[in-house]
């Protein structure tokens, strides 16, 4: 299928591996210029060469901390000037610590609200006026099942990643009309390093291996596996498309079929 994006510009955060990393690559074989964003600049550059080798595409690498305003402007500011604006913008963050209500700060609350709301919040604002001028935009939050079914002992998590929804449904309203659509998405239990630490930390408080902790989630999937990024990358790709115009204001999960809730 041609999703007719070819030539967009597109920037992904926290894309040096995992689900963002999936999503740049998938951009990049629809034809894309991808710009990618992390804080780890070794990993950083490994993968945009990674991802020029597979595709061909341009692909300009920029380390920065999203979770800081400063950080955020100087990387809008750097992709226009080598790529142009920033057509497609996928939101994206590390997942804040677990813990449970006795067990955060104000501090820790207030990273979280820095890291997984604010970083939306900021880099959407940033593009945005391009967006309308052209009339044509794409926004995708990925952000976890968690939105949906809150999970134990991931408290920040739950409570931050519900206003990016909220964000994200109040502006799709606003930019409808300017042809510009906003979407999230919500991955399940995929084989990532977040899902791995996650696995960990449980493990360690249960006194278990992380390998039966893994095998028990797993089997509260009806797919009866855990999801490959590739897999949520390629509903990213679709909803960046001319295809999904008429897409917006969405939140889908990619998860197997874990989550149990109607809505």
């Amino acid at each position: 299928m041609e999703l007719g994006i070819r030539g967009k510009v597109a920037l992904v955060a926290a894309a040096s591996k995992g689900l963002g990393r999936a999503t740049a690559l998938a951009l990049a074989e629809e034809g894309c210029a991808v710009a990618i964003a992390a804080r780890g600049a070794a990993d950083l550059e490994r993968a945009a060469e990674e991802i020029r080798q597979a595709t061909g595409a341009t692909v300009l690498a920029v380390s920065a901390d999203v979770s800081r305003a400063a950080d955020c402007e100087a990387l809008i500011s750097r992709v226009r000037a080598e790529l142009g604006p920033v057509e497609i913008l996928v939101n994206n963050a590390g997942g804040p610590p677990p813990g449970t209500f006795t067990d955060v700060s104000d501090e820790d609350w207030l990273a979280a609200f820095q890291l997984n709301l604010m970083s939306a919040v900021r880099l959407t604002r940033l593009v945005l006026p391009e967006m309308r001028a052209r009339r044509w935009g794409r926004i995708i939050n990925i952000t976890s099942l968690a939105v949906k079914q809150p999970i134990p002992n991931l408290i920040l998590s739950n409570a931050v990643r519900v206003g990016v929804v909220a964000m994200a449904k109040t502006l799709a309203g606003q930019v409808a009309a300017e042809g510009i659509t906003v979407n999230n998405v919500c991955p399940g239990y995929m084989l990532t390093d977040r899902v791995r630490s996650l696995a960990a930390d449980r493990a360690a408080r249960e006194g278990r291996s992380v390998e039966e902790i893994l095998a028990e989630s797993q089997a509260t999937i009806p797919a009866g596996r855990m999801g490959r990024p590739e897999e949520l990358a390629a509903l990213i790709a679709f909803l960046a498309s001319e295809k999904a115009s008429y897409i917006t204001g969405t939140t889908i999960p990619v998860d197997g079929g874990a989550i149990q809730s109607l809505l």
